[in-house]
Order: C-alpha cells, then sequence, then structure tokens
C-alpha cells in the first residue's frame, strides 16, 4: 500500500480499470473484482466514456453491490472531460458528468476525480468552480488530471483550492520517454533526448504529485502487447522470461514490478479482464528489481544508456 500525498488514501500501487468490462456479464465481473480484493488490489479505475455514456460504471454499479463498509475500503476513481470529437474542461459538464458518474456508479462519492485529456479552451476558474463544488457537497474528495503536462498542471492550480494529487500518463517498458530522455539529456542527434514529457517525471516528484501508468504492457498507442512479441521484441522477452524465473512470477510481472521499482512510487493501471492477469500483476508489484535488472529491461527493449 502507499499513501498518495495530499490524500488520506491507502492504496494499492494496482490498479484496475475497468474500460473494457461493457461485454462482461454481471458475475464476470464481480470475478474479476474479487479477483483484485484478494489480491489486495483496492483502487478502481473509471472513466465517463469508458463503454460509451457511462457505459462501464453502469455495468460496475449493476453488478457490484458494496456494503458502507466495503466502500470505506476501496477506492473509486473516474475521469471527465472527453466529448464527441472535443475535450471539454467547462464546469457544467464536470458536475453533470460526475452526477451521471455517482447514478450509474450506485454510489455517493467518487474518491478521486481525473480531467482525462487536455482542453486548450481550458478556463481555469470554471474548473476551480466545478471541483470546489463538487468537493463541498462531498461527490469527490480528491482531485487530479489524466495525460496533462507541468505547463498545464501548474495552470489549473493558479485557480484551484484543491491539490491535484494525480496524473495518470502511458507507461511501459517499450513506451517510456517519460524515464527515456533524461537517462539521454543533452545528447545531440539521439531521438530518445527529446524531452516529449516537459520534464513530467521530475515535475510530480517536486511536486508530489503521483503518476498512474496505463496501457502498461502495451508496445504503442494501442498496437498489441510486448509480452510474447518475439519479432519485435526478442531480447526484452528473454530477459524477461529470465528474471520471472528468478522470481518465480510470470513475465507480466515483471512488467509490472519495472514500473512499481521506481522511486516516483507510481501505480499501475490494469485494462485487463482476466482474473489471471491481475493475479500475476499483483505478484510481481512488490518486486524489488535491482537496479541493473531494471536497467537491463529498459536496454532490452530498445533504449540507450548512454
Amino acid at each position: 500500500m502507499l499513501t498518495p500525498a495530499r490524500t488520506d488514501l491507502q492504496a494499492s500501487n494496482v490498479v484496475l480499470g475497468l474500460m473494457r468490462i461493457s461485454s462482461l456479464d454481471d458475475d464476470q465481473i464481480r470475478e474479476l473484482v474479487n479477483t483484485a480484493r484478494d489480491e489486495g488490489i483496492n483502487f478502481f479505475d473509471h472513466a465517463d466514456i469508458y463503454g460509451g455514456d457511462h457505459g462501464c460504471e453502469r455495468r460496475f454499479g449493476d453488478a457490484i453491490t458494496f456494503s458502507a463498509q466495503d466502500r470505506e475500503q476501496v477506492i473509486i476513481q473516474s475521469k471527465v472531460g472527453i466529448r464527441g470529437g472535443y475535450f471539454d474542461f467547462s464546469a457544467e459538464h464536470i458536475t453533470g458528468s460526475v452526477d451521471a458518474s455517482l447514478e450509474a456508479l450506485r454510489t455517493d462519492y467518487l474518491d478521486v476525480l481525473l480531467l482525462h485529456r487536455p482542453d486548450t479552451l481550458v478556463e481555469p476558474e470554471e474548473v476551480a468552480a466545478a471541483f470546489d463544488q463538487l468537493h463541498a457537497a462531498g461527490k469527490v474528495r480528491y482531485f487530479g488530471v489524466s495525460n496533462h503536462t507541468p505547463g498545464q498542471i501548474e495552470l489549473l492550480k493558479r485557480s484551484l483550492n484543491q491539490p491535484l494529487a494525480f496524473n495518470q500518463v502511458q507507461l511501459s517498458i517499450t513506451h517510456a520517454p517519460l524515464f527515456a530522455s533524461g537517462i539521454a539529456a543533452n545528447m545531440a542527434g539521439l531521438d530518445q533526448s527529446v524531452d516529449r514529457d516537459n520534464g513530467l517525471l521530475d515535475h510530480s516528484r517536486l511536486h508530489d504529485v503521483t503518476l498512474q501508468a496505463w496501457s502498461p504492457f502495451q508496445k504503442g498507442f494501442f498496437d498489441g502487447v510486448f509480452l510474447g512479441d518475439r519479432e519485435n521484441y526478442a531480447e526484452l522477452n528473454d530477459v524477461l522470461d529470465e528474471l520471472a524465473g528468478k522470481y518465480e512470477v510470470t513475465p507480466t510481472g515483471i512488467a509490472v514490478a519495472w514500473i512499481t521499482r521506481h522511486p516516483a512510487n507510481i501505480q499501475v493501471v490494469l485494462g485487463t479482464t482476466k482474473p489471471s492477469r491481475v493475479r500475476e500483476s499483483a505478484a510481481g508489484s512488490q518486486i524489488p528489481l535491482t537496479r541493473q535488472e531494471w536497467y537491463r529491461l529498459f536496454t532490452a527493449a530498445g533504449y540507450v544508456v548512454p
């Protein structure tokens, strides 16, 4: 468990993402959620757009009934801001979407609300008004963002009264510009040295923002998983297999361990609907990879250590 800064949450370092549950029946959803809880995962991630118009939130609410005690022991997070072909951080949309999420999830409050993707037309004062209203009404406990740069975060913070405690970003061994550009800083002629995140990792550590890694097994932007892909990532899979044998977990567990090993205390957001993958991920989340092992995985994925 970890305690994200600026919160009193006791959170697992693995998060179960529910974006793909719309096709599951109630029993399958319950099995998935119960497996997560049995493995010590208490953090559940939603978004208003998953499954279309609160569809996955509604499936979750239909299948899962929390007692008052159970509700206090789990953390429910949702996201808002993506609409049909555009982004919307207006106060009206934020508050209206949260109300719809609460109804769909059959809960009185969200533990965490994230702004999903940056709205370049954002008016920070409107976001602040929406957050104040939701917090005062007891509908949202904590706030954060997703896929935001340091500058975008600082712009919001200038108007907000609530801290931004989380930022959910894409991160895996094979999609790691978050780490890679800093490792190759100041190297001319190397694509890896290009800073695509505007110093996001260091900014997050300096300002106590907990990062959440989505698509932790993806090769790129929904291009399939690197696990078992020996055509493109033979060396990486060799190292994953070797370390899986050493630590008596699966390669999935090692892929999770690579992220959770980082001292930034990054949470790993799973997108799986398979209970077995949930168990494998949880088993890897506490493995203390050595520095040498961490960098072996990094270079096996094709990155450069100068």
